[in-house]
């Protein structure tokens, strides 16, 4: 297991970044671009262990993916809507936008497609929209927990649309995942979220990324939608924005440091609504400059304490909580208990990684209340889930001592940060 010490930093951070492209973004718009008609150029688009899963189970499924890291683009040539009849086997790892999003493509085609992934993918909730194609004509086997990978599918060849009420309590991205392959099914669809949708940030950017397509979904109030039938995505050019979660941990060294960090290619228009933790930073006391091509964070000379409603920026939660000791007063993160069943239950890892530390912390189903004080050495185990690796590693520039168990997880999303993070505590920016 590979350790990872943090540097301290000498003083306050600066930095202007551009930051690899959104992973939500990218994978978003490979399938897009694999249910248009024609080639589609993807621009500073993000590669990471989900993405090239995505890409690989898309070639797999018959639909040439071009990959040029180098570059930052993925050429894909798009079949209108048609799969191969083939079998096939798909391996989605720990991606969850992969598991969901390509499970509803499969609807689509005939197979049978068998889906499986990491053991920690087995536990992520898959059922609500497994129940859906089921009842849109496609049938499903299981070979262990129903509702998980891994599992069979066989497509009817489309889907038939109509009403459908789902509840998407967990995770929003089987939302998304019905939402984008809908304008494929037969007659027109309508999609009604009924209680609590969480994160609905991403399913906006789910909307915002068909209309660039060409599909433009009716909306009925914030969680009733109609996909028109007949429409289809156009192959075109499309550049990615970077990855504003990615961002977070920039923003938050600044915070901490008393630093300033731009990150160029982000502002308030963005598809992300992530981008909106430098929200909760201005509450904090962040002095925070918008302009239409970058964001800035000015780190305060000391954070305040805040109470927050993260539920729909929650995978930023733990970048906040890795701050929160530096406070002046109690950080509280509110309703965000579908943050349990991510890559893993980050509630509880961001908890005990505090208390490891030394921080008091208070756990709650929906949340977490930390509190300052001072931050003890300590090595900060990871659960294989990247973003309490990134989130941790911000802490360390603050704390001395703080070493990262397992800082390879950050693969799955942002296989360069620590040549980004620790260029810009030497004042470098990554060739």
């Amino acid at each position: 297991m590979r350790l990872l010490p943090i540097p301290v930093a000498r003083g306050p951070v600066h930095a202007d970044l551009r930051l690899p492209g959104s992973k939500s973004i990218t994978n978003r718009a490979l399938l897009a671009a694999a249910l248009a008609d024609g080639e589609s150029l993807l621009e500073h688009a993000l590669y990471s262990e989900d993405t090239r899963i995505f890409a690989e189970c898309l070639r797999r499924l018959g639909i040439e993916v071009i990959e040029d890291e180098a570059a930052a683009t993925f050429r894909v040539h798009g079949r209108g809507g048609a799969l191969d009849g083939a079998p096939a086997e798909l391996w989605v790892g720990n991606a969850g936008t992969a598991a969901r999003f390509i499970t509803a493509l499969l609807a689509l085609g005939r197979g049978p497609y068998r889906v499986d992934g990491v053991p920690a993918m087995r536990k992520r909730p898959m059922a609500e929209l497994l129940e859906i194609l089921e009842r849109q004509g496609a049938r499903v086997r299981f070979e262990g927990q129903a509702g998980h990978v891994p599992f069979s599918i066989e497509g009817a060849g489309g889907l038939e649309g109509g009403e459908i009420e789902m509840e998407a309590a967990r995770t929003s991205q089987q939302a998304s995942a019905l939402l984008l392959v809908a304008p494929y099914a037969r007659q027109n669809t309508k999609v009604h979220v009924t209680g609590t949708l969480v994160s609905p940030s991403y399913v906006e950017m789910t909307l915002r990324l068909m209309a660039d397509w060409g599909v433009d979904v009716v909306r009925d109030g914030p969680t009733r939608f109609t996909v028109p039938a007949g429409g289809r995505y156009t192959a075109r050019r499309y550049g990615v924005e970077p990855d504003a979660s990615s961002a977070s941990y920039f923003f938050a060294a600044a915070a901490v440091t008393g630093g300033t960090v731009r990150v160029r290619g982000l502002s308030s228009r963005s598809l992300q609504g992530d981008v909106r933790f430098v929200d909760v930073l201005e509450a904090m006391g962040c002095a925070v400059e918008r302009a239409d091509d970058w964001i800035e964070v000015r780190g305060p000379e000391r954070l305040r304490g805040v109470e927050v409603d993260m539920n729909d920026v929650s995978d930023t939660a733990p970048t906040l909580a890795a701050i929160a000791p530096f406070a002046s007063g109690p950080v509280a993160i509110r309703n965000v208990e579908h943050m349990r069943w991510k890559e893993t239950d980050r509630v509880l890892a961001v908890a005990t990684e505090l208390r490891r530390m030394g921080v008091s912390v208070d756990e709650r189903r929906d949340g977490l209340t930390i509190h300052p004080g001072p931050v003890s050495p300590a090595e900060v185990h990871t659960y294989d889930d990247h973003r309490i690796a990134m989130a941790f590693s911000v802490t360390g520039v603050r704390a001395p001592g703080i070493v990262i168990r397992d800082p390879d997880c950050v693969g799955k999303t942002f296989e360069r940060f620590y040549d980004f993070f620790f260029g810009m505590l030497d004042g470098v920016e990554p060739a």
